[in-house]
């Protein structure tokens, strides 16, 4: 495995072997990697000759600068980890790298960015879109490979994808849990060890709400959700919403769908988590 900071060393490197014939797969990480990271890893050597590996925390995402001092970086450990699963290339550049002068691009996703994460998060799916077109324009894989956890990024990803004509399939991996349940993420480490206890509450309620859903309404269900994770000690939810999968818009009944996802975000203490459930896809 090579560990490679400019994008002029990343390309010499890559360019040459996809002249060969050689797939690319590429995840995109902002580091502080996990078993759900590995798992878009291995994914990715599975279906592919050589797998890039960026690790990047990119400001432009970040609507709150105190969330960005605080997220997590662990390099040389990432890199450990990169290695001992089978990477080939791991991309840790400078921002000046990836930004030589500031991205002013503003991009448009119809409504799909205007809900949830985007209400709260105002402009965070902007830079999301940034630093991804940036990273597909540099590494140019054949195939790239993000987590369903983020599941209201994955369908902005894959809105950019088509609107821009990257010619890269977009790989969805399921979400990988502690045993307790938890959601896996980089988050997590910002927990203490009785906030990680509560915080599994999350997806006890929500997989409860699940195993509940032909008993009760959409309307029921938010309500039982909503109040049961607040009742639990140092959580409180930012919001949690019942979707269409596709479009990402409300639905007032489970018959409005095919496809119903529930998409949630809780603090725990001052710990942003996300998690989400599909109820069905028919």
């Amino acid at each position: 495995m090579i560990i490679l900071e400019t994008v002029s060393d990343l390309q010499k490197a890559i360019f040459p072997l996809k002249k060969e014939g050689k797939s690319v797969g590429f995840v995109p990480t902002m580091g502080a990697l996990h078993e759900g990271h590995v798992s878009l890893v291995k994914k990715s050597i599975e279906q592919n000759d050589i797998t890039v590996v960026s690790v990047f925390v990119n400001p432009t995402q970040f609507n709150n600068q105190e969330d960005l001092i605080k997220y997590p970086r662990t390099l040389d450990k990432d890199t450990s980890l990169l290695e001992s699963v089978g990477a080939d290339i791991v991309f840790a550049p400078l921002v000046k790298e990836i930004y030589p002068e500031p991205d002013t691009r503003q991009f448009d996703f119809g409504l799909l960015d205007k809900v949830m994460e985007g209400k709260f998060r105002p402009g965070h799916f902007n830079g999301v879109a940034q630093v991804v077109s940036r990273l597909f324009d540099i590494v140019k894989p054949d195939r790239a490979y993000f987590g369903e956890k983020d599941f209201q990024q994955l369908a902005i990803i894959r809105d950019m994808v088509k609107q821009y004509n990257f010619p890269i399939e977009i790989v969805p991996m399921p979400i990988i849990r502690e045993p307790s349940g938890l959601a896996k993420s980089s988050r997590n480490q910002r927990l203490s060890e009785t906030e990680k206890e509560q915080a599994v509450a999350i997806s006890r309620i929500l997989f409860k709400s699940k195993s509940e859903c032909g008993r009760y309404s959409v309307k029921e269900t938010l309500k039982n959700v909503i109040d049961d994770i607040n009742n639990v000690e140092s959580l409180t939810v930012e919001y949690f919403e019942i979707v269409d999968g596709n479009t990402l818009q409300t639905i007032d009944n489970w018959s409005d769908t095919s496809y119903a996802v529930g998409c949630i975000t809780v603090f725990c203490g001052d710990v942003r988590l996300i998690d989400n459930i599909t109820y069905f896809n028919k």
